[in-house]
């Protein structure tokens, strides 16, 4: 096993203006599961291809455990990696095409043979391993292309969307036992995903990209408590944080004829930059349907129903015309009609406070 250490690395492709991962630098631990999530163009793929090697490096430096593999070839790197699309050979059987990649090294074959039975007991393969992917499943044949990067025992596991071509039921099963056996293993791993749920439920720690550039790595809990800036605010989290721009006053943010309160220490560094405006941001289940008139008029446009709970879209009208869209969670069966209009309040303090022009966080 190994630590994965990214010291300013950049790559620029052929023709473009600018980087598509611009002096990166992280610290992967040995045995973590990092994931990569940012919205298409991010630069995630490309991160992972650096590593393994697909990718030049055009400055900086990729360290794997004690040796710098800025220059390795991809065989010399010890990694392994998951594709979305499995790449099996369709001629060889489940047990074969696990060992391939041992045959093609000339492993012994009793070797290989312990290898392709361990990865199959982890992945419940077993009654599989005399089977042809055309006659397994989407789920299956990803289990496939899992166990055959676990029997080369790699440093670093690499994993490039594993689940995008899986139906949702199918996602949050393989989800499920990625997470297990990445654990049981305890091999470092770097996974990319544009699904940040899944990145949520899946990494030790997330790093959420945008334009070739780390916004911010941290514990999935504290990128939703704490995100640094509102494009983080706005990524992570399903549905997405509500953010609205708001005026400032002495006391607070006023939003239509309510006035948020703000912390002394926000109100405190938005006056250190002159600012006039921020920008709220306000989680869905941190929004409460009042009982009574009162509170923001909401006119309701969606309700998705989903059991325990709901999801209610609507349209906040303010005095002075201007309009913002906004999402509450509430009861599944006390939940409005769509064209009504009901009133809204913020859950105690739970805001999020953001710089209008950089979207930084305020007050630290």
């Amino acid at each position: 096993m190994a630590r994965v250490l990214f010291e300013n690395a950049t790559h620029t492709y052929p023709g473009a203006t600018r980087p598509a991962v611009d002096r990166l630098s992280i610290d992967v631990a040995d045995g973590e599961l990092l994931v990569l999530v940012g919205p298409s163009g991010s630069g995630k793929t490309t991160i992972l291809r650096m590593l393994a090697g697909l990718e030049a490096v055009n400055s900086g430096r990729i360290m794997i455990g004690e040796r710098d593999v800025t220059s390795l070839a991809p065989k010399e790197r010890d990694i392994a990696m998951v594709f979305q699309n499995y790449a099996l050979y369709p001629q060889m059987t489940v047990a074969e095409n696990m060992g391939f990649a041992l045959r093609m090294a000339r492993i012994p074959k009793a070797e290989i043979g312990r290898r392709v039975m361990e990865a199959a007991r982890l992945l419940d393969l077993e009654p599989y391993l005399r089977r042809r992917p055309r006659a397994l499943s989407g789920g299956q044949r990803q289990r496939v292309a899992m166990g055959r990067a676990i029997v080369r025992e790699p440093q670093v596991f690499l994993m490039d969307e594993p689940l995008s071509n899986l139906d949702a039921q199918l996602r949050v099963q393989t989800r499920t036992q990625i997470a297990k056996l990445q654990r049981r293993l305890a091999v470092t791993t770097v996974y990319v995903t544009h699904d940040q749920v899944e990145a949520m439920t899946l990494g030790d720690r997330v790093a959420v990209l945008k334009d070739g550039i780390i916004q911010q790595s941290d514990t999935p809990a504290h990128l939703y408590d704490r995100p640094c800036n509102a494009f983080v605010a706005g990524f992570i989290g399903s549905p997405a944080m509500n953010l609205l721009t708001v005026q400032l006053t002495s006391d607070g943010a006023r939003l239509g004829d309510v006035l948020l309160p703000l912390e002394r220490s926000v109100l405190a560094d938005a006056a250190r930059r002159g600012a006039r405006s921020v920008r709220v941001g306000i989680r869905p289940e941190d929004l409460r349907l009042d009982g009574q008139v009162g509170g923001l008029p909401l006119a309701v446009e969606v309700v998705e129903a989903l059991g325990a709970e709901a999801y209610v879209y609507g349209r906040l009208t303010l005095p002075d015309g201007s309009g913002h869209e906004l999402i509450l969670r509430t009861d599944g069966r006390a939940a409005p009609s769509k064209g009504s209009t009901v009133h809204v309040s913020v859950v105690g303090q739970h805001m999020h406070v953001f710089d209008d022009d950089s979207g930084e966080r305020l007050g630290g």
